[in-house]
């Protein structure tokens, strides 16, 4: 592996003004740079990646100069050093690949039209413009575009334009900002604009292939959380204006460049008449995330790509801050309790996953740092303990004191510990380090021992694991008063359990409100005593017991045979929370079956016995003034439903098909995606599927699209499953950005698991050139360890992947995945027979 070194401590710039001439038709840019900054040393390097250099100039004379296309840098002998500017004059293609600057397809009226866009984090901004394309080389930026100008084009950077002279397009200077926050785009675009409070210019842009009113929501959720934002960290947005730009094709869900916030369609637009509420919540998420950036992120930066989980962590708390004060009827921290935290405690199980905090070098593996559920969510659930612990007024005069400390520069994690510790008047830094400095969590073993309650703590893993004798500091949150608030040692004793267990009134109970990144194991004393009370217990806590249950089962730590009649116990919730963990259990057991076996049908009626009498509750349709617990919940009980076969279930979803099979996209979003699947599985005509391929190649709806996905993957057609994915190569029919939800989605499928392996085998070298510098690249990789099963497909597996463990960013998503499918294969063997007998006990 080539050496890579920091280029920023040999030329530091200080200025940027980058010219770039676009000509979309020949797919080529031609660019002149000029960089002010100051020589450490006579030879430098500039970041480049498949530029075409023609000439480099210093303070005006040309100087010679060499590239090095392995470690992407254009190397310069300097006459002098201290200040200098540079000109580099170079020209370069457009990509293909949804990095650096791109076009972006659509069609609008059957008329095939590009937007043209940018993608630059990690490293791709060297791909438009030679620079120092590192984190902590801020830089203020002058743009000049030119470009192949269509009447009635709009353009947008991440300042506002401030004149336009012979074509060219100028911009203002920027703040001080990393390279990777540069963006701008053009083409035929629609708009809506509004003006927050304080005076900042909102605007929402999209292709005029959608209706304008998909715009609306979007524009208000900005405007809302901008003002949110200012007033949360007392700080004003540093900007004249943040723009929002849905991108046709866009390889990541959003990207937060400052002043122009980037999104896939379906994460900025929707229809506000026929949109699932759990579509608005993702929408509105991801926006506030992205605006949560433009202070933590971008006015403030990490210094270097191992503190990402800094800007991503944080991020990633503050939407739900964000939004669950703007939307608090609809109570979104229990979608971070759904989603968040059992991806983190999943991942974060298996061995060999990174910390929070890792170190990096190689550009490859910058970019598989972007492991969503450590990066993501596990270091917000990090934080989220730290803002339990703290309190919001400590957050706030914390976050404030960060940003006047560290604005329009960089900081490390130690800097906001300090920071908050300050404010706080607590050792948050002593606190977070075993957590953000080592990977993996503890499981917490609660147990009655010779009449003593004790707690102990031991690394948790599922599948086979190296205890090297960690130990984290455990925000306990307990519901009796003599537990600690930290729990530091690795055994504690809190007494005689008889005389704790009178005097509380109830049962012993730790992780109340589940912040703490811990599972628990009570012994069957305590989960006995806990289970006799479990009707009364909020829905955070039912939740949190069967999720527990779940890992614990994941673990083998006990069995799944044992889960399985606590489970009926809980199916008459209404709270979604509640729900989600129950069918998240329920959905495992289904790895214990074959398709179309005795065992299957027996699990299809204990589905039955979960959700009959939900089914009969709450229907298909929506109810007058319902809460938002069941429109969120339906969508559970009808998949169980149809999983059951129940007769009911499938008849009225047919019938609902009917009534809008002339305009399928009228069907209501909530339930739009069973309904489409129930037809497909149970009333399927070759012509439907058919059908259901050309709606999503021509709609503009993401959300529809994603819901006629789902069902076309479910038929048990094979013959249109094999010619499905010899389509997966043409973007006229499945855009890369959406071919890992589709190869997902057929592989999960028993019919389609062989091709859609086959194609992942047989087109790697495709995959790898199309999407291959990308951050979900991997992913594909934990896509097939999430559903792979039997012990021919670990072989399998370890025969294509394990030739390419050392290549740079996959080393540690082959190795981990290969021991996520082995867990799987060893737990289906160890529990098969046990569970299936459980399941017909059951019933």
């Amino acid at each position: 592996m080539a050496e890579f070194e920091r280029l920023y401590k040999k030329f530091q710039p200080d200025h940027y003004n980058i010219y770039l001439d676009i000509n979309r038709q020949n797919k080529i840019f031609s660019g002149k740079t000029s960089i002010t900054g100051t020589a450490k040393t006579n030879q430098i390097a500039i970041h480049q990646k498949d530029l075409k250099v023609s000439a480099v100039k210093v303070n005006d004379v040309d100087v010679p100069f060499t590239l090095n296309n392995d470690i992407d840098a254009l190397n310069i002998d300097l006459p002098e050093t201290g200040k200098i500017t540079l000109t580099i004059t170079y020209s370069a293609p457009l990509t293909d690949t949804m990095m650096g600057i791109y076009p972006s397809y659509y069609e609008v009226n059957g008329e095939k039209k590009q937007l043209i866009g940018t993608q630059f984090e990690t490293n791709f901004a060297r791909q438009a413009f030679p620079s120092i394309d590192e984190p902590e080389a801020k830089a203020t930026f002058d743009l000049a575009i030119k470009f192949d100008e269509e009447s009635g084009e709009t353009i947008l950077a991440n300042m506002p334009e401030n004149h336009v002279e012979n074509g060219i397009h100028y911009f203002d200077t920027t703040l001080r900002m990393s390279t990777y926050l540069v963006a701008f785009a053009f083409g035929d675009l629609q708009s809506k604009q509004t003006k927050t409070t304080s005076g900042v210019n909102i605007g929402v842009y999209a292709t005029k292939a959608h209706e304008d009113k998909t715009l609306d929501f979007a524009l208000d959720i900005a405007k809302r959380s901008i003002e949110f934002f200012e007033d949360f960290y007392q700080t004003p947005y540093p900007l004249s204006q943040s723009n929002q730009l849905a991108l046709p094709d866009f390889s990541a869900g959003a990207m937060e460049n400052w002043g122009l916030v980037t999104y896939r369609e379906a994460y900025l637009l929707l229809d506000p008449d026929n949109t699932s509420l759990q579509m608005k919540q993702v929408v509105a998420t991801v926006i506030a995330h992205e605006l949560a950036h433009q202070w933590f992120g971008d006015l403030v930066t990490m210094k270097w790509w191992d503190d990402l989980w800094l800007n991503e962590s944080f991020a990633n708390m503050m939407e739900y801050v964000a939004i669950d004060a703007l939307q608090p009827d609809w109570h979104i921290w229990e979608t971070f309790q759904t989603n968040d935290v059992p991806a983190a405690l999943r991942r974060d199980a298996t061995d060999g996953v990174q910390s929070v905090h890792v170190e990096v070098n190689h550009p490859a593996e910058i970019d598989s740092l972007f492991d969503s559920a450590i990066v993501y969510a596990k270091g917000a659930r990090m934080l989220v303990m730290v803002r339990a612990l703290i309190g919001d007024e400590a957050l706030r005069e914390g976050l404030k004191n960060y940003f006047v400390a560290h604005q329009y520069h960089n900081a490390t994690g130690s800097d906001l510990w300090q920071a908050l510790g300050e404010s706080s008047g607590k050792d948050v830094s002593a606190i977070m380090h075993s957590w953000l400095e080592q990977p993996g969590y503890p499981v917490i073993h609660v147990a009655v021992v010779d009449g003593q309650l004790t707690l102990s703590q031991q690394q948790f893993f599922i599948g086979e694991g190296q205890d090297v004798d960690r130990q984290w500091q455990v925000p306990l949150n307990s519901n009796y008063d003599n537990a600690p608030t930290i729990l530091t040692e690795k055994t504690l004793s809190l007494g005689d359990y008889d005389v704790l267990r009178a005097t509380a009134g109830e049962p012993f109970r730790v992780n109340v409100g589940n912040d703490s990144h811990v599972i628990l194991h009570y012994d069957d004393t305590l989960l006995r005593d806990i289970l006799t009370e479990v009707d009364q217990l909020e829905a955070i806590s039912q939740l949190q017991i069967l999720q527990d249950l779940r890992l614990l089962a994941d673990g083998s730590q006990i069995s799944y045979a044992d889960i399985v009649p606590l489970l009926l116990r809980f199916a008459h919730s209404s709270a979604t929370i509640v729900n989600d963990a129950l069918y998240r259990v329920a959905g495992n057991l289904r790895q214990f079956v074959l398709p179309d076996s005795e065992d299957e049908q027996a699990l299809k009626q204990f589905y039955g016995k979960l959700s009959d009498q939900q089914f009969e509750r709450l229907g298909w349709q929506a109810k007058e003034n319902e809460t938002a617990d069941d429109q969120l919940t339906r969508p559970y009980i009808i998949s169980a439903a149809l999983y059951a076969e129940n007769t009911t279930a499938i008849a009225q979803g047919h019938a609902i098909f009917k009534a809008h099979a002339q305009n399928l996209l009228t069907l209501p979003a909530d339930t739009r995606p069973f309904v489409l699947r129930n037809e497909v599985q149970n009333f399927g005509r070759d012509d439907l599927l058919s059908h259901l391929l050309s709606e999503y190649i021509t709609s503009s709806d993401a959300s529809y699209k994603q819901d006629l996905r789902g069902a076309i993957t479910s038929t048990k057609n094979l013959k249109f499953m094999t010619e499905l994915v010899a389509k997966f190569e043409d973007a006229d029919v499945i855009k890369p950005q959406d071919l890992r939800g589709w190869f997902g989605s057929v592989l999960r499928n028993a019919q389609g698991e062989q091709i859609a392996w086959d194609w992942l085998r047989q087109e790697w070298g495709w995959l790898e050139s199309k999407v291959g510098g990308d951050m979900e690249f991997t992913t594909y990789i934990t896509v097939v360890a999430g559903i792979l099963k039997t012990a021919t497909r670990l072989e399998e597996f370890k025969t294509f992947f394990e030739p390419k463990i050392n290549q740079p960013g996959l080393t540690r998503e082959i190795t981990m995945d290969t021991r996520v499918i082995s867990t799987r294969v060893a737990l289906i063997a160890a529990e098969k027979a046990a569970v299936n007998a459980a399941i017909i006990e059951n019933n």
